[in-house]
């Protein structure tokens, strides 16, 4: 599922993140799943997003893209 949303937080330490995607729900990603091989985003930035099943039972953002 293809989606809009904001990046809310970043760690470059640990390469963990959250996406708050236009439906409100909150979606943890890993650099790793940024598209254009980046390992840093910056907060705040327009993100396009595939929602995938993850571990643990939730939801996470995977294939971001910047808008």
């Amino acid at each position: 599922m293809n989606m809009r949303g904001i990046v809310d937080r970043f760690d470059k330490e640990s390469g963990l993140g959250e996406i708050t995607g236009a439906d409100g729900a909150t979606y943890p990603f890993h650099a790793t799943v940024i598209a254009d091989g980046r390992r840093t985003i910056g907060v705040g930035a327009a993100v396009d997003f595939d929602v995938i099943a993850g571990h643990l039972g939730r939801w996470e953002a995977s294939v971001i893209v910047a808008a």
